[in-house]
């Protein structure tokens, strides 16, 4: 994989289309995660897949282009939603195949996350949605892994307070 994102970083066109396709699903959860609808996801992961393209050359450190490739679509979704200027509906985000069942509960839990403020939200959907490691997550997030930590653990009572309660999130 490294050899990958070196020929990639040094011009490999086809390099970087398979490092690309690597991640594409991962992407394209986290892009529906932000945006609820297939559309807008789908146009996120090609205007990260444009805009990693146009930059690889910048990566500094190959064995991260998958932390910075995640880095690049959060940006990206962000700064879509906030132009837009609406908040994140309570939305349909896909469940993974295999796992129809108990979907009461799921879309229970899935608005129940939505509801979190939005560092808590990210480091969850990253965490439990993608099972990305504490470390990938401070680095995508730009912070220190204790600070993801704590993040993880006031959502996860955040949650679980919700989920007993059935109230709101506060």
């Amino acid at each position: 994989m490294k050899d990958l994102v070196e020929k990639s970083v040094k011009g490999d066109k086809r390099a970087f289309v398979e490092m690309v396709e690597h991640n594409a699903q991962k992407l394209y959860r986290i892009a529906l995660s932000y945006m609820k609808n297939e559309h807008d996801a789908v146009e996120a992961v090609q205007e990260t897949t444009y805009r990693a393209f146009k930059n690889t050359n910048k990566l500094k450190t190959p064995e991260y282009f998958d932390t910075w490739i995640v880095r690049i679509l959060i940006n990206y979704c962000k700064s879509e939603l906030k132009k837009r200027k609406r908040d994140i509906p309570l939305g349909k985000r896909e469940i993974p195949h295999g796992e129809q069942h108990n979907l009461d509960e799921k879309l229970t839990v899935e608005k129940a996350v939505d509801k979190l403020p939005q560092s808590y939200r990210e480091t969850v959907i990253l965490r439990y949605y993608e099972d990305m490691k504490i470390k990938d997550i401070a680095k995508i997030m730009k912070c220190p892994e204790g600070t993801v930590k704590g993040r993880i653990n006031r959502a996860l009572s955040k949650l679980e307070k919700q989920m007993s309660k059935g109230g709101a999130i506060k």
